[in-house]
């Protein structure tokens, strides 16, 4: 039996910590009211919407009974497989039965927006069996756990950076595993890379990017920012902004990656300046990474991922520093150089500004839908829908918010082999097909 859809509703509008999107507290906007930056070229931001809006769709629960779902897979045998951010993986069934947690998943450290994130199977998964994930382990020693926001947040960003290299927080991790023939554990689990854990898509070389979040705690920064300049020394953005790592299947690098003549810069480093990254696929018209990020208070953007580029955080973003978080008062205090946009710095495809909290991404590709054939979607988390946005080459030039009545927050969006659109939506999946 399916899950009501208030059922599900209920769960969607659940959050399990204040801080689990990398984002403030929902709250936050109480009051809280960015201020509107210019884009640099029209259609960059504010969209209008399409001329002919979207039919009707019929919105199936095929279960409500998952926590926390961050990320999912399509078995060959018509299954789910799904990561739960709490350091399981399920398989769910067509029938909505979930199973028990899958055995030999490693230990996971959940703490504020880190725990366990994405799944994707290998291409020939049908014959070896083999898939990737990533997660933030605990350090040598630490039994895996929930922890509170404020020890990675709070009790970091107001330690000396002396103080912090010290700290024995946790480690984002890539892995390699084989999933058992019963479906229910892992084997082999073999650790690629460190450095990154938030979306992993395969590039159309048959290498691996993996986005990761801007690992603050390495450098003199907080995680909504600097409030200063910070180009005096590029390789600390190269190294621990969010970046977009790049490395072969068995976890080599790539003899092609941008910074390998550099010694001050990890090998694996494809792309910097990202606050955020949750969101990320290949566009199949040019084969070039897509990918949504965080901005801090608004300045939410999408970007177009390129061998060696920046993409501005800390020093550059549409977005400014938490009123919340501040003891002085100040309002719309600027990130960084205050700029939106500076020499050497890739301006976003698209930008939002107050917040949508993006996360999952798709490119439709399917049948299901003929009107939305290239069409690229993502899962909004603040904004409690899916959005829909129309392409007119690498620009954008329409957006829909499907779904807002329901006030699904969307973790995830896939594109299923029968050509419907599955979500991670609360506690529940989620399937979209025509009416």
């Amino acid at each position: 039996m399916k899950t009501p859809l208030l059922a599900l509703a209920a769960f969607a509008i659940i959050s399990y910590a204040s801080y689990a999107n990398g984002q403030a507290p929902a709250n936050r906007f109480a009051g809280d009211v960015p201020r509107k930056p210019k884009p640099a070229f029209p259609g960059q931001t504010d969209a209008p919407p399409p001329a002919k809006p979207s039919p009707q769709v019929t919105v199936e629960i095929i279960t409500g009974r998952l926590t926390s779902p961050w990320s999912m897979a399509f078995l060959p045998d018509g299954n789910f497989l799904v990561t739960e951010s709490i350091g399981t993986m399920r398989i769910v069934r067509p029938d909505g039965v979930v199973s028990a947690p899958l055995t030999g998943v490693p230990g996971v450290k959940v703490v504020a927006a880190q725990g366990l994130h994405d799944i994707v199977l290998d291409p020939g998964f049908a014959q070896n069996r083999l898939l990737y994930f990533c997660y933030f382990a605990p350090p040598k020693g630490e039994a895996p756990a929930q922890w509170p926001n404020e020890a990675y947040y709070q009790q970091v960003w107001t330690k000396s950076l002396a103080e912090r290299r010290t700290m024995a927080i946790g480690t984002e991790r890539v892995a390699r595993a084989r999933l058992s023939k019963d479906n229910r554990g892992l084997e082999d689990v073999e650790v690629l890379a460190e450095g990154a854990e938030r979306r992993i898509v395969f590039a159309p070389d048959g290498t691996l990017y993996i986005t990761g979040a801007d690992r603050f705690r390495f450098y003199d920064s907080k995680y909504d920012g600097v409030e200063h300049d910070f180009t005096d020394n590029p390789d600390i953005g190269r190294n621990f902004s969010g970046r977009v790592m790049r490395i072969n299947r068995d976890g080599s690098i790539p003899k092609d990656n941008p910074w390998l003549s550099r010694a001050t810069v990890l090998p694996e480093t494809f792309a910097h300046g990202l606050r955020d990254p949750e969101g990320a696929a290949i566009n199949p018209a040019t084969g070039e990474l897509w990918v949504t990020d965080h901005g801090p208070q608004g300045g939410d953007e999408i970007d177009i991922v390129r061998a060696g580029r920046n993409y501005g955080w800390p020093d550059v973003s549409y977005g400014v520093q938490y009123d919340f978080q501040r003891t002085d008062g100040r309002k719309n205090v600027p990130v960084g150089s205050g700029a939106t946009s500076m020499k050497g710095v890739e301006e976003p495809v698209y930008f939002w500004v107050p917040d949508i909290a993006p996360s999952g991404m798709l490119f439709y590709t399917g049948d299901r839908f003929p009107e939305w054939k290239g069409n690229l979607f993502i899962g909004a988390l603040e904004g409690q829908a899916l959005v829909r946005l129309i392409l007119k080459g690498d620009r954008v030039v329409a957006e829909e918010r499907l779904l807002a009545d329901r006030k699904m927050r969307v973790r995830d969006v896939r594109q299923g082999p029968d050509g419907a659109i599955y979500l991670l939506s609360g506690a529940g999946l989620v399937r979209i097909t025509p009416k």
